[in-house]
């Protein structure tokens, strides 16, 4: 989830969507800026079903992309990445009439300051997965989007003080065992799956800091504004030095290149309309489907090997996941009745 799961601008993971919210009491899923419904009377909206799948299909699909940007390094792309997300979330930003949250956010020091730190966050959480993608470790990064809601859920108990349920304490439980059995299995820490889920898990808790204040759209545009000096000063540098790749590739190259904004941008609009016509368990349900995509892509399309330990370590991952659903689910439920007596 180079955001997502990212799960949440989260995206989250590889695009990234917008994080979950950290509460421990909260069902898995949506950021608290992106207006889910969770009252009693939310009902599962078709066409909140086909944008919330577009936006984690687009996002699962990432690890075939990334490749096409080759021979470019990962922290090549990264900088293009911020570059050209900038100027496409400014186009849209003009054309919705959204300049203005945007330029009250770069206008308030407190948010900004926040946003600055969930900038340094999410380059790190995309710098990591391009480079899991391009060195053959798509299943690493599949995996890292599969912890992240355990990581979500243990940063509520450690930063916000927040008192677990029972299942979900048994949730973390099973999700540290399946760390420790791939740890011990595959011959050292899945370091990029640890680096993609806990930096998530912390752009997501920065990203509450904000999230009620600060729409999605405004909120990646102030964070690659942070990031864009730094990003055009590395890609002159490499102009300077003649290693750049932009141009030197050819045209079609050039455009990949650019596109980056787009890929970035375009799943998280998706996800925000999606998340403003379902309920916040629908959405956190959906999450799932972008890691799920990367672990399929990382298994029959880059042909990355599965030992019986790799299979156990996400198993117990994947039972983690299921615990955790149900509990979120029977607690939804449970908090609908209670609203409707």
């Amino acid at each position: 989830m180079s955001h997502p799961s990212p799960a949440p601008g989260h995206l989250p993971g590889p695009g990234t969507p917008e994080p979950a919210p950290t509460g421990a009491t909260a069902p898995q899923a949506a950021p608290a800026s992106s207006g889910a419904r969770t009252g009693p009377a939310a009902p599962t909206d078709r066409w909140g079903l086909l944008l919330g799948a577009g936006a984690f299909f687009l996002w699962g699909a990432m690890p075939l992309y990334f490749p096409l940007l080759e021979p470019a390094a990962p922290v090549e792309i990264i900088a293009h990445r911020v570059v050209w997300s900038l100027v496409f979330c400014l186009v849209l930003l003009a054309a919705t009439r959204q300049l203005g949250g945007y330029v009250a956010a770069l206008r308030t020091p407190r948010t900004l300051g926040v946003l600055a730190v969930a900038a340094v966050l999410i380059v790190v959480n995309w710098t990591t997965y391009v480079y899991g993608v391009l060195s053959g470790h798509v299943l690493d990064a599949a995996l890292g989007y599969f912890i992240n809601p355990l990581v979500t859920v243990l940063l509520a108990v450690v930063v916000l003080r927040e008192r677990l349920r029972p299942a979900q304490w048994v949730a973390v439980g099973v999700g540290a065992a399946a760390v420790v059995v791939l740890s011990t299995g595959t011959g050292g820490l899945p370091w990029v799956a640890l680096v993609l889920a806990c930096s998530f898990g912390l752009y997501g808790l920065v990203k509450n800091r904000v999230g009620r204040t600060v729409e999605a759209l405004p909120g990646l545009a102030v964070e690659t504004t942070v990031l864009t000096p730094l990003a055009l000063a590395y890609l002159g540098w490499l102009a300077a030095t003649g290693v750049g790749t932009f141009g030197a590739e050819g045209t079609g190259h050039a455009l990949l290149l650019a596109s980056a904004g787009v890929v970035t941008a375009l799943p998280l609009l998706l996800f925000s309309a999606a998340a403003r016509r379902l309920p916040l368990s629908v959405v956190g349900l959906l999450q799932y489907l972008g890691p799920a995509l990367q672990f399929v892509f990382g298994l029959l399309v880059f042909h990355e090997p599965m030992s019986a330990t790799r299979w156990a370590g996400f198993g117990l991952v994947w039972l983690a996941l299921v615990v955790l659903s149900v509990d979120g689910l029977r607690t939804a439920r449970a908090t609908r009745l209670a609203a409707r007596s």
